[in-house]
């Protein structure tokens, strides 16, 4: 497993923009891939199209998924990531604005390991983003790559 490896999948550039930028403030510096689309999430971890010569094995340390996505939604590609032999292991934090409990309720209920909604403030997001990136990349024991 990559521990370097920050699969970041969100389709709203300022969003992106805001995430990336509270990584580098609170001084994460793995590399962070960014999906922009649930079916380019896929491609990503599972080593097809525009990825295809991507080590298929070597799978993100976490995925921060949006649930609101073009071509394929969050739930479902959680729900392909927790079906799948090889990434079914890898942490997913459903990071959304959504404040839906059928969202919430849904995101566990397909094997989300943390939901975080977005703060609407940019302080109170950057430290949400530096908790999450402290946990899921420093404290979090990641499990191994071939269980």
């Amino acid at each position: 497993m990559n521990d370097r490896t920050i699969l970041l999948v969100e389709d709203n550039p300022n969003d992106e923009a805001l995430t990336l930028r509270a990584l580098k403030k609170n001084n994460i510096q793995d590399r962070v891939v960014v999906a922009r689309d649930g079916a380019e999430a896929l491609d990503y971890l599972f080593a097809t199209g525009a990825y295809q010569d991507r080590n298929p094995t070597d799978v993100p340390r976490v995925v921060l998924l949006d649930l609101k996505l073009p071509k394929i939604d969050g739930l479902e590609v959680l729900r392909r990531v927790r079906a799948n032999a090889r990434t079914k292991l890898v942490p997913v934090v459903i990071l959304t604005s959504s404040n839906e409990e059928g969202d919430l309720v849904a995101g566990y209920g397909s094997g989300a390991n943390s939901y975080i909604r977005k703060p609407v403030d940019f302080t109170e997001f950057s430290e949400a983003v530096g908790h999450l990136g402290r946990y899921w990349l420093q404290l979090n024991e990641a499990p191994p790559t071939n269980p």
